[in-house]
């Protein structure tokens, strides 16, 4: 993962400022039970490995078991990205998503209960905010490649591309 260029901000603050993508982007991660999270291995090269997302509380949750290898990475380096889950086939209908940004590892203990009360994680567990610097959305209409993308800070730009050598058109 390239350094991170963007300040990492909440789940809400996206879902403020771009609610009809943010909604997108979370039922795209409903769909599917399991999904893949790339983090940082101490030598720097990526780790992907699957892992269980959950949106609630107006947070991204990201709950793993306690010294497992990504825990640990993100322990270590908060940078991760999760992509969606693609589905049985090629399809897609619903495009690909993808968030990256910074994991706040969660030790305040009343917040935890909360979490335990809505969502009866297997215990023991560690459980990080995931915060994120950047939301992906890529899909086809017609004969494009549609890119959706968030940043903090910026409004969300969309990006098609056919699949000649024409250039990429924004909107």
């Amino acid at each position: 993962m390239a350094p991170m260029t963007s300040t990492p901000t909440s789940w809400q603050d996206f879902h403020t400022a771009e609610p009809v993508f943010a909604d997108t982007v979370r039922k795209r991660f409903e769909q599917y039970k399991h999904h893949v999270l790339a983090t940082l291995r101490a030598d720097g090269s990526p780790r992907v490995t699957g892992l269980e997302a959950d949106f609630r509380m107006g947070a991204l949750w990201l709950g793993m078991m306690p010294n497992s290898r990504k825990a640990l990475d993100l322990r270590r380096d908060p940078r991760f990205a999760i992509h969606a889950n693609p589905g049985p086939d090629a399809e897609m209908a619903d495009g690909d998503v993808r968030i990256s940004g910074q994991a706040v590892e969660i030790t305040d203990t009343a917040l935890l209960a909360r979490f335990v009360q809505e969502a009866v994680p297997p215990e023991p567990f560690l459980l990080f905010r995931a915060d994120p610097t950047e939301v992906v959305r890529t899909g086809i209409d017609g004969d494009d490649i549609v890119v959706q993308v968030w940043r903090p800070g910026r409004p969300s730009r969309t990006l098609r591309r056919g699949n000649d050598d024409s250039p990429v058109r924004e909107g």
